[in-house]
């Protein structure tokens, strides 16, 4: 079952992959094809170009516009417009006893609190119910609650692609760093051997980023530092958890991470689930108590188990 799964996380890479190729690519097209005005331009700028002395030099500056998309952690008029729009547009009753919470988020958004920070916030518990039910329900164990929720949180700040790539850079970086001092048999202690590990993940990470003009990557120019900082310190959980176990387990820990983190990154930019939780706070936050309330109380089989002991139980 995990070889499905690992098939369906390089899917969804080589699906995000192509996509962005394929922006690109039409946008590279379409700048190819040139207007009258900047047909005069161009028969302008080569007859001025003859005319000059051979000592000439041309200086091309590569300058690396980042595109924009809703950010979810950052405000922005296209992130929060929307969602005060839809706040302002629902009619509510009395306060009491059905909408103290929504009274409570109008309240704060009129005292200049981001909308998209309530609406993060609110979908935070549900991340954490989904990475839990994935794990006691379904079997995919990965690093725990906490790190595939700040992957995902990382991919919507970054994208997925962008995201992806820092992760796998850090995975690598810190795994090799590892085992580099332990065949140096470098006998350090622990807070000065993980100071040593982010000393080399950061240096990865500023390499990463001192390529973007060279592999023009408009997702790594205008990557801020919120989620950088997520994923550096993200290394020492990452490292932690790596001890005492094989090169195997890490590999399917990190694809299962990496599985679970897509999943909440699709949960916390669905359309349809953050305007629920914004417009129904009181039955988003009763539904997530419930399920997590009745998850802890299921004792029963893992879907990956029933998958593996399919034929037993079948007899």
């Amino acid at each position: 079952m995990r070889k499905y799964l690992i098939s369906f996380l390089l899917f969804l890479c080589f699906l995000f992959l192509t996509q962005s190729v394929f922006a690109q690519t039409g946008r590279n097209a379409l700048s190819l094809i040139p207007t009258n005005e900047e047909q005069e331009a161009i028969e302008s700028a080569t007859t001025e170009f003859d005319s000059a002395t051979a000592s000439s030099t041309v200086i091309e500056r590569v300058t690396l516009t980042p595109e924009t998309r809703t950010d979810l952690t950052v405000e922005s008029p296209k992130t929060v417009e929307p969602l005060k729009k839809l706040l302002d547009e629902q009619q509510l009753g009395s306060p009491f006893p059905s909408n103290p919470v929504k009274y409570a988020i109008r309240g704060a958004v009129a005292a200049g609190v981001p909308p998209n920070t309530i609406v993060l916030l609110l979908l935070l518990p549900g991340v954490a119910a989904l990475i839990a039910g994935a794990r006691h329900l379904v079997g995919l164990r990965g690093f725990g609650i906490f790190l595939p929720a700040a992957l995902s949180v990382v991919f919507v700040a970054t994208g997925p692609i962008v995201g992806i790539g820092l992760f796998l850079v850090i995975v690598f970086v810190s795994t090799t760093a590892r085992i580099t001092m332990r065949r140096l048999k470098l006998k350090l202690q622990y807070l000065p051997r993980m100071a040593l590990i982010l000393h080399f993940v950061v240096f990865g990470i500023l390499l990463i980023l001192f390529a973007a003009p060279i592999i023009r990557r408009e997702e790594l120019a205008s990557v801020s530092i919120f989620p950088v900082l997520i994923l550096v310190l993200l290394a020492e959980d990452f490292s932690r958890v790596q001890l005492g176990k094989s090169a195997r387990v890490a590999i399917n820990l990190t694809t299962e991470t990496l599985i679970l983190a897509l999943a909440s990154y699709f949960f916390l930019t669905t359309k349809l689930v953050q305007e629920f939780a914004l417009l129904k706070p009181e039955v988003w936050i009763l539904s997530i108590l419930v399920f997590d309330f009745l998850m802890g109380r299921y004792v029963g089989l893992r879907f990956l188990e029933l998958w593996r002991f399919r034929k037993l139980i079948k007899r």
